[in-house]
């Protein structure tokens, strides 16, 4: 299935019905573009749903290129192969990550408040994006899951990177994504819709469920 999704929601409502085996899962959305794609899943699946927040750590250099990431209740999660390339190591990022880290708890405060996360432990949880690019935000997404002890974990996507999707199944239980381009550049060409969404959309998302 390659083809363009009409938006973020059409996206979710395909997505759910890949989904159909799982029955009130706990559904994490990675803000911000991944709680559109999340909140139809959670209304068909008929899931708790909430927010899992992560951050990009990005290139000194260039802040734009993610060389790591970082999620709620996890550890940093770098692309070890790239910190080679640029001559980094996790410990010069230090500065980068604690910045980082400073942001995600402001964002954790804007969309829960005091409101901690579901509760993990024994549950089936499926961890929604808009998509797969480099697979560094999933990845530790997926890590701070993992640490919760859930039951069983599946991450689920409309649209990702070839290579990517294949290095995410050693991460989770399942991995569903519809589609997986040869021809992937970005996340956003497989939309004929991806607007940037801002704080208040996702507390207006999350307000649907």
């Amino acid at each position: 299935m390659d083809r363009l999704f009409a938006d973020r929601a059409e996206a979710g409502e395909f997505l759910a019905e890949r989904l159909g085996h799982i029955h009130r899962p706990v559904v994490l959305a990675l803000p911000r573009g991944g709680v559109a794609v999340a909140v139809p899943v959670a209304r068909a699946l008929e899931g708790e749903l909430d927010v899992l927040v992560t951050r990009k750590i990005g290139y000194p250099s260039f802040p734009e290129m993610g060389v790591g990431a970082i999620a709620e209740g996890g550890e940093p999660v770098f692309d070890l192969t790239l910190l080679h390339r640029l001559g980094l190591t996790p410990g010069s990022l230090s500065d980068v990550v604690g910045r980082e880290q400073q942001e995600l708890a402001r964002r954790v405060q804007v969309y829960r408040g005091d409101r901690p996360l579901p509760e993990l432990a024994g549950r089936e949880v499926v961890v929604v994006d808009d998509g797969l690019a480099t697979g560094v935000t999933a990845r530790a997404a997926l890590r701070a899951v993992a640490a919760a002890g859930p039951g069983r974990v599946t991450l689920a996507v409309p649209v990702g990177a070839p290579d990517t999707v294949l290095a995410m199944r050693d991460e989770a239980d399942e991995v569903i994504v519809l589609s997986t381009p040869m021809d992937f550049r970005a996340v956003g060409q497989w939309y004929e819709r991806f607007d940037q969404l801002s704080d208040a959309d996702v507390l207006d998302l999350l307000a649907e469920r």
